[in-house]
């Protein structure tokens, strides 16, 4: 044998390192498909987690099909619809105006034309439309009457003079009135209107109102009249016991000592279930837990939020975790399977099942007491938690870490104590949908402003988003709330919370033309 030819162990050990070397482009590969089928259900997919219905059922199946029917020829196919109410139109119109146009026919017409006898009215035929009168913009002048003494101009060395009382302008030396003020917030921040754009519009209107003219507006109303009902609001979200907390991106152009295209971040603090909804953002520049410390100095209690590590710098926090986004590390494992493999069984259709169980039991809870929901967490709860870790703990030694069920399974059982704790108080929440949903509309807004000019403009966004999505967890129509806070704060006290706190977005004294209108029809 000549000493350049291989031997058989040389040809093996090859085969092997070629096989091993297989094995592992293999790995690798898959790993590419699954993160570019789940960055394309990222982009263009259902925002939805649902899961199909015929899942649902996997673990009860012999529940399932001990109830079908034996004879598979027979069909039956249901369906529900909503019950339309009679009158639920009449009902949801009720609180408008209504004007009434009457159409009769005139004195001369009002003859039959068989025998030309007289006619008389029989019924009516009624057709409602909903008119919508445009905004219209008009000048109001604040004339104050001047008055002095007569006799006094004559006879005496001094005049006194007195003048009539009027009301503190919201924003001397310009043009806004508390109208005004209140409708450039409410487009901004509710609707999610730029300042260019509202430009445009009061052009045409006629109305020169620069862009420049409208920030000026936006940042003063905040720091001088919303500034210190935040405040208040700060100091009784920390006085609750239960609070969830989200955070955000912000590009802010122009800060000291960053460069624009820097991340700065839009922290949210909501209260939970209980108590007075307060909803409230925060700019800061950075990320950090030290923020979240500071923020939420003083409170002692549970605090939800999605796992991120900056939240266990805040003292006497107690940590609850989040479900829906440990379900959605498996809903987007599911998503990296073929097409044709996502609908059969599979470890993360067992591990999304265990998360969907303990939604539809909280889903059965939601309308009962918190004693009586800690009660019944326990009974039916605690069962699932107990097997779904089981289970976690057996995927774990035979699922890769980095592929996506092994992300999934990781995040469960980093997070379990704080998952678990939902267990401790029935006032407590499963998931931190509630203060998602409200830092959702600041994400929409960013749609479509893109950024902050300044530090302190992104602070004024901060303090009106605050009061705008506060007003609205009250059942306040925020333009209506705002137009009455800068009618009244100019009017008040500022440094005495004692003497506006009638104008809280939860005090029983607000007048009815602020809250929202409730709709009859709805239940």
């Amino acid at each position: 044998m000549m000493s350049s030819e291989r031997t058989v162990e040389q040809w093996a050990a090859e085969v092997a390192r070629l096989e091993h070397q297989i094995a592992e482009l293999q790995q690798r590969v898959q790993w590419y498909e699954e993160q570019f089928r789940l960055a394309k259900h990222r982009q263009f997919g259902a925002s939805q987690e649902r899961s199909d219905a015929h899942q649902l059922h996997l673990f009860n199946e012999a529940e399932t099909l001990a109830g079908s029917p034996m004879d598979a020829a027979q069909e039956t196919i249901t369906y529900t619809r909503k019950k339309k109410t009679a009158g639920q139109r009449e009902l949801a119109l009720a609180h408008l105006p209504v004007e009434r146009i009457t159409y009769v026919l005139p004195e001369g017409d009002r003859v039959c034309d068989t025998c030309h006898g007289p006619l008389h009215a029989m019924s009516q035929e009624i057709r409602r439309e909903l008119q919508v009168i445009p905004a219209q913009v008009k000048v109001i002048e604040h004339v104050q009457e001047v008055y002095a003494c007569r006799q006094c101009e004559r006879d005496a060395l001094t005049t006194p003079i007195k003048t009539a009382p009027m009301p503190r302008p919201v924003y001397p030396g310009s043009l806004a009135s508390p109208s005004l003020l209140a409708f450039t917030l409410h487009q901004k921040f509710t609707e999610h209107l730029p300042l260019y754009r509202q430009e445009q519009e009061w052009a045409r209107l006629g109305v020169p109102l620069s862009r420049q003219t409208l920030a000026n507006w936006v940042i003063y109303a905040a720091h001088t009249w919303l500034k210190p009902v935040y405040r208040t609001l700060k100091h009784s979200l920390v006085q609750q016991d239960i609070v969830q907390a989200d955070e955000t991106t912000l590009t802010v152009l122009h800060e000291t000592g960053r460069r624009a295209e820097q991340k700065s971040y839009m922290w949210l603090y909501r209260t939970g279930r209980e108590g007075p909804p307060i909803v409230l953002y925060e700019y800061q520049p950075g990320r950090q837990g030290a923020y979240a410390r500071q923020f939420l100095t003083g409170f002692r209690g549970y605090l939800q939020c999605d796992g991120y590590v900056g939240y266990r710098e805040v003292p006497d926090a107690t940590l609850i975790g989040c479900w829906a986004h440990a379900r959605r590390y498996f809903v987007e494992a599911l998503q990296t399977l073929p097409p044709a493999a996502r609908d059969g069984p599979s470890a993360i259709r067992d591990g999304l099942e265990f998360c969907n169980a303990i939604f539809r039991i909280e889903r059965d809870l939601r309308d009962v007491s918190a004693a009586d929901r800690h009660t019944a967490r326990h009974a039916r709860s605690r069962p699932v938690l107990a097997r779904f870790a089981q289970w976690l703990r057996r995927q774990k030694r035979h699922t890769l870490p980095h592929s996506p069920l092994g992300k999934a399974v990781t995040y469960c059982l980093n997070q379990w104590k704080p998952l678990t704790r939902f267990l401790e108080d029935g006032r407590l929440e499963v998931d931190n949908n509630r203060s998602e949903r409200a830092i959702k509309p600041f994400v929409t807004g960013r749609k479509n402003w893109l950024f902050a000019n300044t530090p302190r403009g992104a602070q004024a966004s901060a303090i009106t988003l605050s009061l705008i999505q506060t007003a609205k967890e009250n059942g306040l129509e925020p333009r209506a709330y705002l137009q009455y806070l800068f009618e009244q704060l100019p009017q008040r006290d500022l440094s005495n919370a004692a003497s506006w706190a009638d104008c809280l977005p939860w005090s029983p004294t607000l007048p009815a033309h602020v809250r929202t209108p409730a709709n009859p029809a709805t239940p």
